[in-house]
């Protein structure tokens, strides 16, 4: 009996009939053990198993395009500034807060809490991210003031509805060095202002200002949105400049004495 079985075991072993069925069957082996479709086996080498990935790497707003590509923090010809603004008086009163400044590649030059003069009545966190802690040990407004006006004199300055940003540091800027994200006709609908969240989401195709609002998220997002644009941008800004020049030089008709024209 038993050497009959394994002669059984043995013939199926060696059936050249079986071992040709087999192989018409599942002509890839026994590698190919599962039966998920090609596409999909594709999406899940390149993306990973949703359920094994974080929150972060989940989210589709691709943050990524916010981090820098080197680690260069000079200073550079071309700076964006963001500003985030508590409460002070009333508390409907905006006092500067926190003050952001990064360089054309998004690397953070400055990154300052700041005490306003005024008593802080409304720290605004669920918009302005600041804490009580974080103005404790906070630098005065001041100092801060000074080493902003230092860093943006003589350079071209990005941001987003930067006249709110240079009125809270009391500070001024050149017209012509001021590229606001909010004012650029490009970036308007129907002549209407957009926010940083919707044109970084529609042009960058980032989201931010989700709940709490980061400066340093907003000041890169602002730099993207002008490099972007910034060759019709910077065209745009010398035509005008170059307009105005022209206007200026021009010399004021004379008229006549009996004021009926040119003499």
């Amino acid at each position: 009996m038993e050497s009959q079985l394994k002669k059984s075991a043995k013939s199926k072993l060696l059936n050249p009939n079986w071992a040709l069925l087999q192989q018409k069957l599942n002509p890839h082996g026994s590698k190919r053990s599962s039966t998920v479709p090609k596409s999909e086996a594709s999406s899940k080498t390149l993306l990973g198993k949703r359920k094994d990935r974080s929150d972060e790497e989940s989210d589709h707003s691709n943050k990524k395009l916010l981090i820098p590509v080197n680690d260069d923090f000079s200073l550079t010809d071309v700076v964006a500034m963001d500003c985030e603004m508590v409460g002070v008086g009333q508390g409907n009163k905006s006092a500067l807060g926190r003050v952001t400044v990064v360089n054309k590649w998004g690397n953070v030059i400055y990154n300052e809490f700041v005490r306003p003069i005024e008593r802080v009545v409304d720290f605004r966190t669920e918009i302005s991210g600041i804490r009580p802690c974080d103005l404790r040990k906070a630098k005065d407004f001041p100092t801060v003031q000074k080493r902003v006006a230092e860093l943006i004199k003589g350079r071209i300055l990005v941001g987003h509805a930067l006249r709110n940003d240079l009125k809270a540091l009391l500070l001024s800027h050149p017209k012509k060095d001021v590229r606001d994200t909010s004012e650029y006709q490009f970036f308007q609908r129907g002549g209407c202002r957009r926010s940083l969240r919707h044109l970084a989401a529609e042009v960058l195709g980032v989201e931010i200002q989700n709940g709490e609002h980061c400066p340093v998220e907003d000041a890169r997002s602002a730099m993207l949105l002008y490099q972007k644009k910034s060759k019709e941008w910077e065209k745009s800004v010398k035509a005008e400049v170059k307009l105005k020049l022209k206007q200026k030089k021009r010399k004021p008709r004379k008229k006549s004495k009996d004021g009926g024209g040119v003499e």
